[in-house]
């Protein structure tokens, strides 16, 4: 492929829903409005007056309801929390939580689980873990506890805090509070980010003890356990007890546990076979699955897998994101598909509405680690073109690829051209 390079051009012109969320909203229904003083009206302009003064940061949320209440008007609880659906889109956390805080306060008898869930989540992101566990301890309700205390403990995992995250996991089954496979789940997913894989055995033995119902998830992260500690033998028993559990469902991603496990045991055929059974149980609702898939294959360079689940991905009633086109290039740059990278390059930039450096960067890697300077070369020169902005990644391909081809006065302008403007396109 060649890229047409402009006459003249001057190079030195120019980088997550957790399982109970999903859990706790069952609590409540959407449908279902709460007013507050009466019937609901006006949530419209409701919205436009939370947003103008989240917009303009002059006055605290609060005073918005407040003000909207004082005026003799009616809240709606469902519709707050719309709203504070839409701040966290926008990573507004702070007037989320200021609209949570309110309800808290004002009416704290019609808050549901998610509310308190959400409330915790939203403390851990605006002030930390300190003040969510403030929060946790100013609860009293068995509901509001159980609610929050998930927050905080995928607080403690994320922050890799094991000896945090035992004596609270000691606290809530105390207090009566585990009662789901949520919490056992995340302290599974801290032993396996740690390396403590001898200790996720003992987990599971708690949750049987305890009559804790093992979801799919739980099968997994045991399952990946085993395969590291014991090897394949073992991860097949715990997969065949999947099987045997007549309230788990095997889908698509315990077949693509399975397959890795394979993978690092070297047994390639029996991983295909899991994954092309995986396949099988994708349903068409969204993409993840399938570039999760895709990842796989191409790490066991099965070049046939990676382009059959690209097409059936095409069935997804949804657009291909930049994420997605990033994931098929570099497997297929990996693969050493330069061909077809190519081409779903082309593709990409045919609909893109604005042009992520990022996608041009895998085919420009490509290039470089090919020797393909001249392609390499004519690429950059055409994103430049498109309205591309390098990126540190960029600068970091061009001056590798110059130097390993002895092409230092290339090099070097790169150099002195590129670092400066690093700061402005990251």
């Amino acid at each position: 492929m060649q890229f047409n390079v402009p006459v003249g051009f001057n190079l030195s012109r120019f980088h997550s829903s957790w399982t109970w969320r999903f859990v706790l909203s069952q609590s409540y229904s959407t449908n279902k409005a709460t007013p507050i003083n009466g019937s609901y009206s006006g949530g419209g302009d409701l919205k436009k007056r939370i947003l103008k003064v989240v917009s303009s940061g002059v006055n605290p949320t609060r005073s918005v309801l407040e003000n909207w209440v004082d005026e003799g008007r009616r809240v709606c609880l469902n519709e707050l929390r719309v709203f504070i659906r839409q701040l966290m889109k926008r990573r507004r956390f702070g007037p989320a939580l200021e609209i949570l805080n309110w309800m808290e306060t004002q009416h704290c008898s019609q808050m549901s689980p998610y509310d308190y869930a959400r409330r915790q989540e939203l403390t851990v992101k605006e002030h930390g873990r300190i003040e969510a566990e403030r929060y946790f301890e100013s609860l009293t309700s068995t509901v509001s506890l159980k609610a929050a205390s998930l927050p905080l403990l995928h607080c403690y995992v994320e922050e890799r805090s094991t000896e945090k995250a035992e004596a609270f996991m000691l606290k809530i089954n105390k207090l009566g509070l585990a009662l789901s496979p949520h919490p056992f789940n995340e302290m599974m997913k801290l032993y396996k980010a740690t390396s403590q894989y001898q200790k996720v055995p003992s987990v599971i033995l708690q949750m049987k003890q305890n009559r804790i119902t093992l979801n799919v998830l739980s099968y997994n992260l045991w399952m990946d356990a085993c395969g590291e500690l014991s090897g394949v033998e073992s991860a097949e028993m715990v997969y065949k007890e999947m099987l045997s559990n007549q309230n788990v469902e095997v889908g698509w991603s315990s077949l693509a546990t399975l397959a890795n496990i394979y993978k690092k045991a070297g047994l390639t055929d029996k991983a295909v076979l899991a994954l092309k059974t995986a396949e099988k149980k994708i349903s068409n609702s969204n993409h993840h699955p399938y570039f999760f898939l895709i990842t796989q294959y191409a790490s066991l360079k099965n070049k046939d897998g990676v382009h059959r689940v690209w097409e059936a991905s095409k069935a997804v009633n949804s657009p291909i994101t930049c994420a997605n086109y990033m994931c098929i290039l570099s497997s297929l740059v990996k693969l050493g598909d330069m061909r077809e990278a190519e081409r779903i390059f082309v593709e990409w930039e045919s609909q893109c509405r604005t042009y992520d450096i990022r996608v041009s960067n895998i085919l420009l890697g490509g290039y470089m680690r090919n020797g393909s300077v001249e392609k390499a070369e004519s690429l950059h020169y055409h994103t430049l073109e498109k309205g591309g902005f390098p990126n540190s990644k960029t600068w970091e391909i061009l001056v590798e690829g110059w130097i390993r081809s002895r092409q230092m006065d290339k090099a070097i302008d790169a150099l002195k051209s590129g670092l400066p403007a690093l700061k402005h396109y990251e």
